[in-house]
């Protein structure tokens, strides 16, 4: 337990959490594996977990109505995979898929939440930090929408 107490605090999402945070969050954790091309979130999905990605690289898209994906951000390793979890009526909002083999700690986001409502100081943590996240996905998606009304010249 005190190894993925440390592997966590070193994820840049949960770093300066206290131990007692990140002691509950390692509580129901588990490691997680993905195959190169493998997807690992579906748009409209149940979403019900979410993942610290420790190694490897996701795609995030947005699937397009009768064309190939929209590509919107890329994680690596100590990004976050996964807010929906956290907002009704849970469901994911875009698809995620491995681009190289990922390794990751997986959480089960209906026993966060329950913990969060035990604990708020843990919930307004974690609200802060997803929050940001979620900000970061919005204005990468922005960006995409914006390529895609003005494509760059020449390419």
């Amino acid at each position: 337990m005190k190894t993925l107490i440390s592997t966590l605090a070193a994820q840049p999402f949960l770093r300066g959490m206290s131990e007692a945070h990140l002691a509950l969050l390692a509580a129901d954790s588990l490691p997680a594996e993905f195959q190169a091309g493998e997807r690992i979130l579906n748009e409209d999905g149940p979403a019900n977990r979410f993942y610290l990605i420790l190694e490897g690289r996701v795609e995030i898209e947005s699937p397009l109505l009768d064309t190939e994906p929209r590509h919107i951000q890329t994680l690596g390793a100590g990004d976050l995979l996964g807010w929906s979890w956290l907002f009704p009526p849970y469901c994911w909002h875009f698809d995620a898929r491995a681009v190289t083999p990922v390794k990751a700690i997986c959480f089960y986001g209906k026993h966060v939440r329950e913990v969060c409502e035990a604990n708020h100081d843990l919930g307004y943590e974690l609200m802060k930090r997803v929050s940001e996240t979620l900000i970061q996905r919005l204005q990468a998606t922005r960006r995409e929408l914006a390529e895609c009304r003005h494509p760059a010249h020449g390419s």
